[in-house]
């Protein structure tokens, strides 16, 4: 799936002492030559350790060239065959056609060998110069002999971006992998990588952002911890992202996001895990990384309840999901697919993920036919429906879906709740605020398809919709089905706001909620500035959905503070306590906040 950026108004600007802010080396020369004066200095192993889709051999080579004599030592060359990775990774991928199993105890070192692992040491022991380079280069076991310990980080998006060209090279490969499953990476490689990321936070001596091929910025470990634990001390940005489908809507060509070469927005994530930061500290440039790497401080981020019973977990996901349309379309072309949500129990049971998918729809706009599809009808055969999907695998068109699936008339500010095991998809003509939990702390997505109306998917390449249709997930759709009715959703899942604080100067209101669901959905209503707080528990998703600019400030630290425009979020991390909202463009405003209900 084709991903495009926007990184208008993403950088998240913060203050570190002046003493960490100088020592950050940017430039690709300037980086290189830091390195080698640490080995003139004496440093005889330098490792440069780091994510997929660096290319580590470049960055060796330069290296090794600045120095003038030293011994290159290839991290793949410490790998298992690609049969054998392959037969360790089989439990993880599964026979399942569309999920896998998460690798939840595995490490690099499980699929390495133990012969090459002495060889390596041996050759590093050996008093030469010898720079060991690659995922993996600094395990453990190397600890005591490495004397310049560097992380080369990526980006989700651009190890996504290779997997699915074709142009990644995994565990001990020298070349692109072939015939990479990409259940490989979701399932086992990304958390064999994270622990192993974790392990290196301690370890490191230079954490090294290469986001541009040929750009370094080498960030002493002084400098890095202190820029991360600042961090989350500010409300933090997100570097939106936009992919093109087969409901894809235009609204965003009215937005003004920057974007260049999306032909139609069908997904535009603006918060979550999977996507990433930029941070300007005062350097020459900001630097990018995952935000992933923010847990590093969970209990500050995302409270300490959630932090403890969901490790290392980034729990909620925020969407926007266009809807506009300049001429009047079929709901065969507009709507999202029919799909439901699993729950955590069956996550956990099939896939070993934590949390399950609770979801909403805040209708933040609503045009002519604006609509929703939730629920069975009261006099819908479901086990027809089930016969009918089966039968098409979205290849022959159900021509009476509709008799099946409920359908409701959106206005702006309505919320529909959708708790796992429920039919449903934005229907078109409207701008949802889609809000989730996050099942996995890699951000893999969990959506059962069942129906998609038999039309070609989005082809990228050719600008058209001419791909092959989606594939379903039928069985994990049948497991979960809990055959909900119109009658039913109209009384629990429709929900409608409650005030639950009034000031003059602005009130905040609650959507009533339903048992299952974990999070709350809130809004605060204002003119001028209005007052929330995070209690110091509770991590909050901030979108105004009315508004131009809005400033979220601490109250008991102004400096800490971030701008936010209109359908942008900030994470505001659980930490920041009292906050106020000052309106920086004038008019009403409105404010979504999704907070965890428990804190």
């Amino acid at each position: 799936m084709p991903v495009y950026e926007s990184i208008k108004n993403a950088d998240n600007k913060i203050v570190i002492s002046a003493q960490n802010r100088d020592s950050v080396i940017f430039g690709w020369d300037k980086v290189i030559a830091a390195l080698a004066d640490k080995v003139a200095a004496g440093a005889k192993v330098v490792a440069i350790d780091g994510w997929y889709g660096i290319d580590y051999e470049k960055i060796a080579k330069a290296l090794a060239a600045k120095i003038g004599d030293a011994t290159l030592l290839p991290a793949d060359e410490l790998y298992l065959t690609r049969d054998e990775i392959i037969a360790y990774n089989q439990p993880y991928v599964t026979d399942d056609p569309g999920f896998g199993k998460v690798n939840r105890f595995g490490v690099i070192e499980d699929i390495m060998s133990a012969d090459a692992i002495a060889a390596a040491k041996a050759k590093m022991t050996s008093g030469a110069v010898v720079i060991i380079y690659g995922p993996g280069a600094s395990i453990k076991e190397f600890a005591d002999v490495q004397c310049v310990k560097c992380y080369v980080d990526n980006t989700h998006q651009k190890v996504q971006w290779d997997m699915w060209t074709g142009k990644l090279a995994s565990f001990g490969q020298k070349e692109p992998t072939k015939n990479y499953n990409w259940k490989e990476y979701h399932y086992s490689d990304y958390y064999m990588l994270k622990r192993q990321k974790d392990y290196m936070y301690e370890a490191m001596d230079f954490y090294v952002e290469n986001y541009f091929e040929d750009d370094l910025v080498l960030v002493p470990r002084a400098a890095y911890d202190e820029i991360m634990s600042t961090l989350v001390k500010y409300p933090i940005h997100e570097v939106k992202i936009f992919s093109p489908g087969p409901w894809g809507a235009y609204r965003y060509l009215q937005m003004d996001y920057g974007v260049e070469g999306l032909a139609n927005n069908a997904w535009n994530k603006i918060a979550g895990p999977e996507l990433r930061i930029l941070i300007d500290f005062g350097g020459e440039r900001s630097i990018s990384m995952p935000m992933l790497n923010a847990m590093q401080y969970g209990e500050e981020l995302v409270g300490t309840l959630i932090h403890n019973q969901y490790p290392g977990l980034f729990p909620l996901d925020i969407w926007l999901d266009d809807g506009w349309h300049p001429t009047k379309q079929p709901a065969e072309r507009i709507s999202m697919p029919m799909h439901i949500h699993p729950s955590s129990k069956y996550v956990e049971d099939h896939f070993d993920e934590p949390l399950g998918r609770y979801e909403t729809y805040y209708i933040a706009e609503a045009y002519e036919g604006a609509n929703t599809w939730m629920g069975f009808k009261d006099d819908a055969d479901i086990e027809e429906w089930e016969r009918l999907c089966e039968e098409s695998q979205n290849i022959k068109p159900i021509d009476n879906w509709k008799d099946f699936i409920a359908n409701w008339n959106s206005k702006e500010g309505d919320l529909y709740l959708i708790p796992p095991g429920t039919m449903h998809g934005h229907g078109g003509n409207q701008m949802v605020l889609e809000m989730d939990t996050n099942p996995s702390i890699n951000g893999t997505e969990y959506s059962f398809f069942e129906y998609d109306f038999a039309r070609p998917s989005w082809d990228d390449d050719a600008k058209t919709m001419t791909g092959k249709p989606l594939k379903m997930h039928l069985e994990h759709g049948r497991n979960m089905e809990k055959t909900r009715r119109e009658s039913w959703v109209k009384d629990n899942l429709l929900s409608t706001p409650l005030v639950v604080k009034w000031t003059p100067e602005y009130y905040i209101d609650r959507y009533k909620t339903h048992s299952v669901m974990p999070y709350h959905v809130e809004r605060i209503h204002f003119e001028k500035v209005a007052e929330y707080s995070t209690e110091g528990k509770f991590m909050h998703m901030f979108t105004p959905t009315v508004a131009t600019k809005v400033t979220v400030r601490s109250k008991t630290n102004p400096e800490l503070k971030a701008e936010c425009d209109k359908f942008s979020t900030l994470v505001i991390p659980a930490s920041f306590g009292d906050y106020e909202i000052i309106n920086e463009e004038g008019g009403r405003v409105t404010c979504v906040v999704q907070r965890w209900k428990k804190g």
